[in-house]
């Protein structure tokens, strides 16, 4: 019967992979900008469930909270960016956690309020479904385009198709719509019948928006 000795090689590669597992390690690698990318997602994702609550219980303030974590998650998407290249820590991550952020922000965020506003005709609804896939799609074009787009400063110079965070004016729409008492039932342009589904004029908003970011002609110059 024999037995197998470790050396002092096989030990230090066991605790350099004890090390690497150890809790929280991805989190560890993070970026201080990439912390403010997190504070845009939880604020999208508070915003949702803001909207949700105001379709359970119908306070307008909950109404108003979603449209305000929205403008919140704006400021984090500002910032981060600002961190990024104040600290000079661009990296793919950072970018990946962006888009993820902003999905949830500026493409789910806005729907949910749309559909919470009263956009909850079929028509509507599939509106809201394209205007969220239109967002995903953005910004899935623009990680992938990053890096041809970028120039010497390895800096992208111009935006294809308008920036998804521009959904928050939908969003302030909407609040400026409740606070004049012009949702559910009341909203702008009333309702109309086409075919078997029901369209609110308003929806054509998030039509608009989501066709302005999938524009491949429209180019926007990055600041």
């Amino acid at each position: 019967m024999s037995g197998t000795a470790q050396g002092p090689a096989e030990g230090s590669n066991a605790m350099n992979t004890m090390t690497e597992r150890r809790h929280f390690s991805m989190i560890r690698g993070f970026h201080l900008a990439d912390f403010f990318t997190l504070g845009n997602a939880a604020c999208g994702t508070a915003a949702v469930f803001f909207a949700m609550l105001f379709m359970a219980q119908g306070l307008i303030a909950q109404f108003y909270a979603s449209a305000a974590l929205m403008v919140a998650a704006l400021i984090f998407d500002v910032l981060d960016g600002r961190i990024a290249r104040w600290r000079q820590q661009n990296s793919s991550l950072g970018r990946e956690l962006d888009s993820l952020a902003d999905v949830i922000s500026f493409g789910l965020g806005p729907a949910t309020l749309g559909f919470a506003a009263g956009l909850q005709g079929g028509w509507d609804v599939a509106i809201l479904i394209y205007f969220v896939c239109c967002g995903v799609s953005r910004l899935a074009r623009y990680n992938v385009t990053a890096e041809s787009m970028s120039g010497a400063d390895d800096k992208v110079k111009y935006f294809e198709g308008t920036p998804i965070p521009t959904s928050v004016m939908l969003a302030a729409i909407l609040a400026f719509a409740a606070w004049q008492g012009r949702i559910g039932e009341a909203l702008y342009g009333g309702a109309w019948n086409v075919g078997f589904w029901q369209l609110h004029p308003v929806a054509l908003l998030f039509a608009l928006s989501g066709t302005l970011m999938i524009s491949k002609t429209l180019r926007i110059p990055k600041f």
